[in-house]
């Protein structure tokens, strides 16, 4: 007979999961993380018509102080998922990259071209992680951890966003 290490039990993710704790539903962002290809960018996707609508009802100041808000909701939410989960990370939680994103929007012009170039930079810092991105991810654990990556991302699409602005203007 051979001793073997008993798994922790682990929920998968499903609608189920989504539901049962309001947590569960912000980190999934309403269920896109469910998405079974690409999450993260589904959760990207989110943030456009969430964005158009937070935008028709306030004004800039008092958008970027919800995006703070859900920043915080997010640290909290994605701390309670990924312990529920066991995986303080997990693919699934799409919170970050919507609110994320929606900070990049709310200084992205809004033309189109604009945001599409804002959606794939943002992006690919998220995936790619680069430096100083990639040292926070696996320094901070958590919610914060979770949600403080992303917020990196944001800055670095910003400052690429700024920089392209400065050269074509």
């Amino acid at each position: 007979m051979t001793t073997s290490a008993i798994e922790p039990y682990r929920p998968r993710p499903d609608k189920a999961f989504v539901r049962s704790h309001p947590a569960h539903f912000i980190a999934f962002g309403g269920g896109a993380g469910l998405s079974a290809t690409a999450p993260g960018t589904v959760g990207t996707l989110v943030a456009f018509p969430l964005f158009w609508l937070l935008d028709f009802v306030f004004d800039p100041t008092a958008l970027l102080g919800l995006v703070a808000v859900l920043f915080l909701i997010g640290v909290w939410a994605c701390g309670v998922t990924g312990r529920a989960l066991g995986n303080p990370d997990h693919g699934g939680m799409v919170w970050d990259e919507i609110v994320a994103f929606l900070l990049v929007l709310a200084f992205t012009p809004s033309d189109p071209g604009w945001q599409a170039c804002a959606f794939a930079l943002f992006r690919l810092f998220d995936i790619l992680k680069p430096p100083p991105i990639r040292y926070y991810d696996k320094a901070l654990r958590g919610g914060f951890g979770v949600m403080f990556d992303d917020l990196l991302a944001a800055f670095i699409t910003l400052l690429c966003l700024a920089a392209w602005k400065a050269f074509v203007d």
